[in-house]
């Protein structure tokens, strides 16, 4: 049996222009994926799909007159995912929701949802682990936080920091997709860039990460250690940029010179400290 694939641009917009054409032609392809993660099965027809704004817009709001806005914000968590299955889910997933309308997502043991709603499940639990264990350090020029998640979850973390750090510049730099969110003046951008050079940490920052280490390791109480729950509650792969996990508190250098800190010093100065190759990426459809 002959098998369909649309190969669409790795964007929100390009899936759901996808999803537009597959009602356009009236077919129900068997997978939509992003170019770059396309494996062809044998005998496989393939229809590559140009990215179309307008189609795209079409998409989204008949899918936020008809399911709600929150149908849609689970589409765009989805389109977040490394999951391969993610085009094909959300495909699905909208051609239910259009005749289901806004009980769709309460549908979780449906076929055309279950897989949807797994994926978007694993995303926004990627987002609550990032906002527990991010750690933000102070720089030449703003505050830096690094992360390695297992789905582009900047977008997402974001809003949630920049409502709370309104009045700080800071960064959030995903090196596993290359994508970096800039906060700057309470709004923030997306810049997508494959080279980051990041300014070596202030001595307050130093100081601070030394009284946290110390802070840390004073109030443990060796009898009383579980390095198996530490490690279920607090999972190894975030340990990496976390200061209470590092092995030492870094040490103060004969060149540092004095690192008190100074009330009344400004914490952040002005600029974004980015690579020059690095280049606007738009905020797909963006709210």
């Amino acid at each position: 049996m002959e098998t369909l694939a649309y190969i669409c641009e790795d964007s929100l917009e390009g899936m759901l222009s996808a999803v537009f054409k597959a009602y356009e032609h009236r077919e129900f392809p068997d997978d939509i994926v992003v170019r770059g993660l396309f494996q062809q099965r044998l005998g496989e027809k393939v229809r590559y799909v140009q990215t179309d704004i307008d189609h795209a817009c079409r998409v989204r709001a008949g899918l936020i007159r008809t399911c709600g806005f929150r149908a849609y914000e689970a589409v765009r968590a989805v389109y977040l995912s490394d999951d391969r299955r993610k085009g094909s889910a959300i495909h699905v997933f909208v051609r239910y929701a259009m005749k289901r309308g806004t009980q769709a997502l309460d549908d979780v043991a449906h076929p055309d949802v279950s897989d949807f709603v797994a994926i978007n499940r694993f995303v926004y639990n990627e987002v609550h682990h990032w906002k527990e264990f991010l750690r933000f350090r102070q720089v030449e020029g703003l505050y830096f936080a690094r992360c390695n998640p297992k789905a582009s979850v900047v977008p997402l973390l974001m809003g949630w920091f920049s409502a709370r750090f309104n009045t700080q510049d800071f960064m959030i730099y995903d090196e596993v997709h290359a994508l970096a969110g800039i906060s700057h003046g309470g709004s923030w951008a997306l810049v997508k860039t494959d080279a980051l050079e990041v300014p070596s940490d202030t001595a307050e920052e130093r100081s601070y990460a030394r009284a946290w280490k110390t802070f840390y390791d004073a109030i443990a109480v060796k009898e009383r250690l579980n390095p198996d729950l530490r490690r279920q509650l607090m999972p190894k792969r975030f340990w990496g940029d976390m200061t209470e996990m590092k092995e030492e508190a870094p040490r103060k250098s004969a060149s540092e010179g004095d690192s008190s800190i100074r009330i009344g010093e400004p914490a952040v100065k002005e600029g974004l400290p980015i690579s020059a190759r690095a280049k606007r990426a738009p905020v797909a459809l963006a709210d």
